[in-house]
């Protein structure tokens, strides 16, 4: 063998070693942000079903997330742009709202409904103040401290949430009150019956408990293997996901809004600092019916990513009951969900708007 051909024998090896060191070094950083990132710092829709194993082999990765990573940014992931606020005087409704309306002889600021915002949380429902505004003649949201005159209130005492309808006391003290305060600054008054609207409000409630579905998938490792914490993390973040001061991962839409979270099965929290030493048996993945739009479609975006993890985590999709859930199984939920999601509409109340947000909160 020449000298020249010994020579370029060695270039090519070298090229290569260099080639083989660079990729563990890239690899190496990958890690070594991951766990800096990571490290330190009413009702189940599932149905127990038999199956054989699922096929996990569909992938969802986050490619602007590793784009992010190989351009050296500090976080792997984009964060959601914040939601925007909702305007509560446009979205007041008699269905689920108590409104009573205050003319004023004369404007008045707020400040006029003294003895209301000292018992504001009283009620245990939210309560909403808006003010017709004599400066732009439009319905707006009223403070204790605002500064604005008004021709005319609505104070609305929501009738309904999670937590079931409030107490008719509770809604007379309300009423008593807000008329209270009419007389006292000699404002004509305008309101609903309450027996009337307390009636509707439990018809409501009812209907609102039977499409207020909660869908879990659970991630199960086969045997007696734990998920590790940094693992877990690892593999949200490369799908988008974020950990949260509840302790789960969320996935939000494009509104900053949650579409479906990633929690510890046994529901204990996930926290920054315990995730290198943290393990678990396994995760659920959750998905709140009623609270997004378009649930049905959601779902098939929640199936996606449950394979993904599943894959990652080297963990099987079962049921509540740990039976693997199958495609069959898979798309029996999805039935459930449309007709949840139809059910909704029907009833003028659309998955994933302000109000729904309202109600099921």
């Amino acid at each position: 063998m020449s000298e020249l051909q010994a020579a370029l024998l060695g270039i090519g090896a070298g090229v290569v070693l260099l080639v083989y060191l660079f990729g563990w070094w890239k690899q190496r950083q990958y890690r070594q942000r991951f766990a800096e990132a990571f490290g330190e710092n009413r009702k189940d829709a599932l149905y127990g079903i038999d199956g054989a194993p699922i096929d996990p082999s569909v992938e969802m990765i986050n490619v602007d997330a590793l784009d992010a990573l190989d351009a050296g940014l500090e976080e792997a992931v984009e964060l959601p742009a914040a939601p925007e606020p909702i305007e509560p005087c446009v979205l007041l409704d008699a269905r689920f709202d108590f409104i009573i309306e205050l003319h004023l002889t004369e404007p008045a600021t707020s400040a006029v409904l003294d003895g209301l915002w000292q018992r504001k949380f009283d009620f245990h429902k939210p309560l909403h103040v808006c003010g017709l505004s004599v400066r732009t003649e439009t319905w707006e949201r009223a403070v204790q401290e605002s500064a604005s005159l008004y021709r005319q209130f609505r104070v609305a005492l929501q009738l309904l949430d999670r937590g079931g309808v409030i107490s008719s006391a509770k809604l007379g003290d309300f009423r008593d009150l807000v008329l209270g305060i009419a007389r006292r600054i000699s404002a004509d008054t305008q309101l609903p019956d309450m027996q009337e609207a307390y009636r509707e409000a439990q018809a409501f409630d009812a209907f609102c408990a039977e499409v207020d579905q909660m869908v879990g998938v659970n991630l199960l490792p086969p045997g007696n293997r734990k998920l590790q914490g940094s693992k877990i993390s690892e593999t949200a973040s490369l799908n988008g996901m974020r950990l949260e001061s509840d302790g789960a991962f969320h996935l939000f839409d494009a509104s900053g809004r949650t579409l479906m979270t990633l929690a510890n099965m046994d529901g204990s929290p996930f926290q920054h600092h315990a995730l290198p030493h943290a393990a678990c048996d396994g995760l659920t993945l959750m998905l709140d019916v009623p609270r997004v739009e378009n649930p049905a479609e959601v779902f098939d975006r929640m199936v996606s990513l449950a394979h993904a993890l599943a894959r990652d985590l080297q963990a099987n999709l079962v049921d509540d009951h740990r039976v693997l859930l199958t495609d069959a199984g898979l798309a029996l939920i999805r039935t459930k969900i449309a007709e949840v999601e139809a059910r909704m509409r029907e009833n003028r109340l659309t998955p994933g708007s302000a109000e729904a947000l309202r109600i099921f909160s």
